[in-house]
């Protein structure tokens, strides 16, 4: 079977040039007020890094930009608070499966973190049982966690309940982490507001929603690629091929999405919450490290 972290890496490094490990440290901001890094030495200035970092005493001595580099006194849990339950079987937006979305997103986020040198760990489940594994800190424990994934998602499990895992982090997690919810589009409810209140006040939290597929195709997309109706994953409910193509469906379904996207974004805002909005695996790494710049800028 091949490795999940090696398909997970050849698409990160198609955008090492966006200086993801920087990017990474700026996320950890919070979590140390103010950097908290220890001086190690200079390097050149290099595209996209930060004004802050330069070092414009040795910068005037030398004639060039001098930026200076650090190394972290202090080591941070990242928990990744993924939803495994039956509605992760559904596809993506990129008409490819969401759970294979989910392990990217994990797996490029586990990645960096792991350079960083911080440990990672993972809370997954469903509506019938949710599940914590142990801290990791190597590549192989998170291709493990990855499989976990990967096994837990599957059509006999149970329905998805996001508020029963952010209830059971802001139960069980004493300690203070980096807390990662990677999650569906489904809309934010008044009791995933009290739960993101909670764990806001307890932990420095980041929001990945990844997109579902459309439910109703415009006219020149009237059936699924592989030519099989569209169907609900929980009802097992089918969209009638009649509907495929109508214009007054398909724009209420996007102004309802639209509503929904605009509530999540106002309600991540106002609580200061970084998050993305990942469509498809091709420009997923791409949102997450722009997602993690905009912590980095926010914070500086």
């Amino acid at each position: 079977m091949a490795s999940l972290i090696t398909q997970v890496k050849s698409k990160l490094f198609i955008h090492s040039s966006q200086k993801s490990m920087h990017a990474l440290d700026g996320a950890y901001a919070s979590l140390l007020h103010g950097r908290s890094l220890d001086f190690e030495d200079l390097r050149a200035y290099e595209y996209g890094d930060q004004v802050r970092d330069i070092d414009w005493r040795a910068t005037a001595r030398l004639g060039t930009p001098l930026v200076k580099r650090h190394r972290a006194n202090r080591m941070h849990t990242v928990l990744f608070v993924v939803d495994t339950g039956r509605g992760m079987t559904a596809l993506a937006h990129d008409e490819r499966p969401k759970k294979d979305l989910a392990i990217l997103a994990m797996g490029a986020l586990g990645i960096l973190a792991l350079r960083h040198g911080d440990d990672f760990t993972l809370v997954h489940g469903d509506s019938a049982r949710i599940r914590h594994r142990a801290p990791g800190r190597s590549e192989g424990a998170l291709e493990h966690a990855l499989r976990t994934i990967d096994d837990a998602v599957s059509s006999t499990a149970a329905p998805s309940d996001r508020d029963a895992l952010l209830s059971f982090v802001a139960r069980t997690i004493a300690r203070r982490c980096i807390v990662v919810v990677i999650t569906d589009d489904a809309p934010v409810t008044d009791g995933t507001e009290r739960m993101l209140r909670r764990l806001r006040a307890q932990h420095d939290v980041l929001w990945v929603t990844l997109n579902d597929a459309d439910p109703v195709l415009p006219s020149d997309r009237r059936r699924a690629r592989d030519g099989r109706r569209r169907r609900d994953v929980d009802t097992r409910w089918s969209v009638p091929d009649f509907v495929h193509g109508d214009h007054e469906v398909l724009d209420e379904l996007q102004a309802q999405t639209l509503a929904a996207a605009e509530h999540r974004t106002r309600l991540l805002d106002r609580l200061e919450i970084s998050h993305a909005t990942l469509d498809t695996q091709d420009d997923a790494v791409a949102q997450l490290l722009r997602m993690l710049n905009r912590r980095a800028h926010v914070r500086s």
